[in-house]
Parts: structure tokens; C-alpha cells; sequence
């Protein structure tokens, strides 16, 4: 039994955010919540709050034992990306890319 939880156009590079998924794939779900309460990035509340609601998605709809929950795979894709303009020198411009990513958690029972 496994359950998934996404948060999708999350507005923070997915190359940034993949740097702290890294840090809990294939941990439980308790130890990776204390890995990202102390992740002083700004990727690691986005990250936290899709492995909570992938939990209350385990326990809600297949109810699952939230102690035995571990964090089977947990990936970060690249969502669109938001194309701003910033003026420079001469009359030209310079396209400014705001990334966005989307962010899946699976959650299984151990």
C-alpha cells in the first residue's frame, strides 16, 4: 500500500529544491519531518507540508499506521516557467525566468 501527495507550481527553483528532497528520500516520516525543521532552506516548509498531507492521505483514505510510514520516493519536476523583463543599458532588455516546480511525495508502510 502506498499513498502520494503533490503540491504543484510551487514558486522555488526545482534545482534548489531537489538539494533538500534529497536529504530525506527513503527515510521515515517522522525522522524526515525533525531533517527539515532544522533545513534552514527555503525549500524545506514546501517540502514538509506534501509529506504531511501525503500522511493524512495514508491514514485518511487507506488507513495506514502513521508510524510505520516511510518515505518510498520523493521526486521534484519542473513546472512552467514565468518569463519576466528587466530593463538594461541601451534600450534592451533581459528576460528574467522565475521557476516553478512540482513537488510529488510517495509514502508507503514499512
Amino acid at each position: 500500500m502506498e499513498t502520494l501527495a503533490k503540491a504543484k507550481y510551487v514558486r522555488i527553483a526545482p534545482r534548489k529544491v531537489r538539494l533538500v528532497m534529497d536529504m530525506v528520500r527513503g527515510k521515515s516520516v517522522t525522522e524526515a519531518l525533525h531533517i527539515l525543521g532544522l533545513v534552514r532552506k527555503a525549500a524545506s516548509p514546501a517540502i514538509a507540508k506534501v509529506i504531511r498531507s501525503a500522511v493524512a492521505n495514508a491514514e485518511h483514505n487507506e488507513e495506514m499506521d502513521v508510524d510505520n510510514l516511510v518515505i518510498k520516493s520523493a521526486y521534484v519536476d519542473e513546472g512552467p516557467t514565468m518569463r519576466r523583463f528587466m530593463p538594461r543599458a541601451m534600450g534592451r532588455a533581459t528576460i528574467i525566468r522565475k521557476r516553478t516546480s512540482h513537488i510529488t511525495v510517495v509514502v508507503a508502510q514499512k
